[in-house]
């Protein structure tokens, strides 16, 4: 089977950037992932919350200016941590033909992390950018561990998690090359 990766650009909306942990950098990483799949005919998907705080229509859900879909390309919507339930991701992903997605956004411990194994359960390959995801801006609070720990944390368990018959990869966004073919 050959290898045929998507981006996800899970939650990168205004209200949810507004609070993240280094919000530019990831912001920036993302974008340059974009440009760069897109330059290779890699389909880039973005996942758009919905729920308190995030209505549809509002300034808070829209997606943030740098990382906006272009024409023709593919927002998914949905109301869970869990960007496949309830929504339309996994027959998107299986009418592109998709093996592996290629995982960035907000927030590392609940959407992100879902939504990435989620994607393993369902017979996609993974490959985490380490540095495009990211958390809430918070100190340690609540139970939480502080912001910078909350993505280091997440980055390292997807460097040491197993699927059987799963690739699992964790790569900086300098480091991910859209047109380097794979087995």
């Amino acid at each position: 089977m050959s290898h045929v990766p998507a981006l996800l650009v899970i939650d990168m909306q205004n209200a949810a950037v507004a609070l993240s942990h280094r919000p530019r950098e990831t912001v920036a990483t993302i974008a340059s992932l974009e440009r760069r799949a897109r330059a290779a005919g890699v389909p880039v998907i973005a996942v758009q919350h919905e729920g308190a705080g995030l209505e549809p229509g509002t300034e808070g859900w829209a997606i943030v200016p740098e990382l906006a879909p272009l024409e023709g390309e593919t927002t998914i919507r949905k109301g869970s941590a869990d960007a496949f339930l309830g929504s339309d991701l996994d027959p998107c992903l299986r009418a592109l033909g998709v093996t592996e997605v290629v995982v960035t956004g907000f927030a590392t411990e609940f959407c992100v992390d879902t939504t990435a194994r989620q994607a393993l359960s369902r017979g996609y390959d993974l490959l985490l950018v380490a540095d495009g995801h990211t958390t809430s801006a918070r100190p340690a609070v609540d139970g939480f561990v502080a912001s910078e720990q909350a993505v280091a944390h997440h980055t390292a368990v997807y460097r040491h998690l197993s699927f059987p018959g799963r690739s699992i990869r964790v790569l900086p966004a300098a480091r991910i090359d859209f047109t380097a073919p794979r087995p």
